[in-house]
């Protein structure tokens, strides 16, 4: 008996020590990070970042000089085309309009007087041609006569010319006379006063702004493009966009144009003066933009001009296939086969072939060779970064 239980010490003793040695003798193996494969979606995007303006944005000017007497209008107002907007003092071309009636009907009287003296002319004609038949009057009283007739039918075709060129200036009498009653050229909101009323406005040079108007029921976006995405953009492709006071809701559209130069080729050298040279020489250093513009309806008014956009074009999307992160793609072909590891059936990965279709980068759609629900390796964590008390482990939740 003393030397079996000696002997079941010693077996005790040798079976703790190897237990001891495969628990930590041995450097223990790496870990799996496996993710399951799902359906859901994809898609390849190009992210730009625009700006929101009205589709119809006009600046309302003065076409006259003169004080603003009247400002109809005030910021956020809805106004219909042809209301009054302002009013400036048309003391100057009310007098303007008088004087073109005046010289008008100057010209006038003045024809109607020639026309007198032409009827009594070509009376004085007539009867020097039946007289000069008759040898009653000299051929130099004749001629004397018809010269007159002559003479008074030229002066009316001039004046004829003077009373047009008067009608021309009592129309522009009236147009400018107009022009100091400005009236909104859209339908659309008051979205800026720039002219206070009482204020002088000076339209010699070029035209004032009173008042800025933008139709909101329709926007534009203005996405600025970067020179290494623009390629893979075209027209027709759709796009949507978020906002920073409504980050969970998507304005959805679709590009329409793309501008085929950036905005720096208007200070380009080769058709600028020197002065803006340097500027032009020094903006070629920094990044290239081109424009994308889209259209989205507004009816709910809470798009405003000039909000920020961060827009989203739609290169590629599949929706309702299979996705496994792209991080288990081990080696890709060129025809799109692609090989992943899969676990089987007792937990050991096993390489696949299957055919990748869009990839972000991020997420992954598997045309072929992979179904929903099987779990593929994405990585690997070495023993040392298990946690703590779990050697060999993987991460909560059945990562192996």
């Amino acid at each position: 008996m003393k030397r079996l239980f000696v002997l079941m010490l010693v077996i005790a003793a040798l079976a703790a020590a190897y237990v001891g040695h495969r628990r930590f003798g041995q450097p223990a193996a790496d870990t799996l990070i496996t993710a399951a494969a799902t359906v859901g979606s994809v898609e390849q995007t190009v992210l730009a970042s625009g700006s929101v303006r009205p589709v119809r944005l006009v600046a309302v000017g003065a076409q006259v000089s003169g004080r603003v007497t009247r400002l109809a209008v005030t910021p956020g107002q809805r106004i219909a085309r042809g209301d009054l907007v302002a009013e400036i003092d048309s003391t100057s071309q009310q007098n303007s309009l008088r004087s073109a009636e005046a010289s008008l009907q100057s010209v006038r009287a003045q024809r109607d007087e020639k026309a007198v003296s032409l009827s009594y002319a070509e009376l004085t004609l007539t009867r020097q041609r039946t007289m000069l038949t008759q040898t009653a009057t000299s051929r130099a009283d004749f001629e004397t006569a018809e010269s007159s007739v002559k003479t008074l039918k030229a002066q009316i075709a001039n004046l004829d010319g003077q009373i047009a060129q008067a009608e021309a200036s009592l129309d522009i009498a009236r147009v400018n006379l107009g022009y100091t009653r400005i009236t909104a050229p859209i339908d659309g909101t008051v979205l800026a006063i720039v002219t206070q009323e009482g204020q002088t406005v000076n339209a010699v040079q070029s035209a004032p702004t009173l008042v800025v108007l933008g139709d909101l029921s329709a926007m534009q976006v203005r996405a600025e493009i970067s020179e290494a995405d623009v390629i893979r953009v075209k027209p027709g492709m759709p796009v949507y966009f978020t906002i920073l006071g409504d980050t969970a809701r998507r304005f959805e559209g679709r590009i329409e144009t793309i501008d085929p130069a950036p905005e720096s080729v208007k200070t380009d050298s080769s058709f600028t003066t020197s002065t803006t040279t340097s500027s032009s020489t020094s903006s070629t250093s920094s990044a290239i933009y081109y424009y994308g513009q889209f259209r989205v309806p507004n009816d709910d008014g809470v798009l405003r001009t000039y909000m920020t956009a961060q827009v989203v074009v739609v290169l590629a999307e599949a929706k309702g296939v299979v996705t496994v992160p792209s991080a288990a793609i081990v080696t890709r072909g060129p025809d799109g086969t692609a090989t992943v590891q899969v676990l089987d059936d007792a937990g050991r990965p096993q390489p696949r072939e299957v055919r990748v279709g869009i990839d972000n980068k991020v997420t992954a759609e598997i045309a072929t060779g992979l179904s929903a629900g099987e779990r593929v390796v994405i990585g690997r964590r070495a023993a040392s970064e298990a946690p703590a008390g779990r050697p060999g482990m993987g991460p909560p939740g059945g990562g192996l």
